[in-house]
């Protein structure tokens, strides 16, 4: 089964504050790829309930389905690769295709995949370079009529993970805000527009 702990802390930006961290990372538009997450959940979001997410991530034309669930540390994720042919199938039916996550999906959160729905679409401009241990990510993503910047910090740990996100905050003199993740983001716009 392709599983990985991933432990990140992400901070939401400004515009400015995000075009200061491009600058000071040498980071220039070139450097930007796209990617898309379509989320999924059951009608009563049962996934959401149990701080779980559900999503099928393009990226360089390539199809990925991850179910991100709570761990000790951080979230544990559970990921797939996809055909085009059953992302398509899950963009338009809602039909996700048997395997690591079906299973894991109803082992550890008794949902059946029958019970899941698309809920929509977040894009992201997305970069990353080398930091410290770990990996810097600036985002730029656009969901239902939204935009928000955002600075990730993925690591070995999160005490490690959180003294380097406070580092780079402290030195670029950007506020701390608590960041929900992008689904959580996505599910509370979501929630404001129906």
């Amino acid at each position: 089964m392709a599983q990985e702990n991933e432990i990140e802390k992400k901070n939401l930006l400004t515009e400015a504050e995000f075009q200061t961290l491009c600058k000071a990372f040498n980071v220039n538009d070139e450097d930007f790829f796209w990617q898309a997450n379509t989320y999924f959940d059951t009608s009563d979001y049962e996934l959401k309930n149990k701080g779980a997410a559900l999503r099928i991530r393009e990226k360089n034309s390539q199809f990925e389905l991850t179910l991100k669930q709570p761990a000790k540390e951080g979230l544990l994720e559970t990921n797939q690769p996809l055909t085009k042919k059953e992302a398509v199938e899950a963009f338009t039916f809602s039909r996700l295709p048997a395997g690591e996550v079906k299973t894991q999906l109803e082992k550890t959160l008794s949902i059946s995949l029958d019970d899941v729905k698309m809920l929509g679409t977040l894009k992201t401009k997305r970069t990353h370079v080398p930091y410290q241990a770990g990996m810097l990510f600036l985002d730029h993503s656009v969901y239902l009529n939204t935009e928000d910047f955002e600075v990730e910090i993925e690591g070995p740990s999160l005490k490690e993970v959180d003294n380097w996100l406070n580092e780079v905050l402290t030195t670029y003199n950007i506020p701390y805000r608590t960041t929900p993740n992008k689904i959580k983001r996505f599910f509370t716009k979501k929630q404001e527009i129906q």
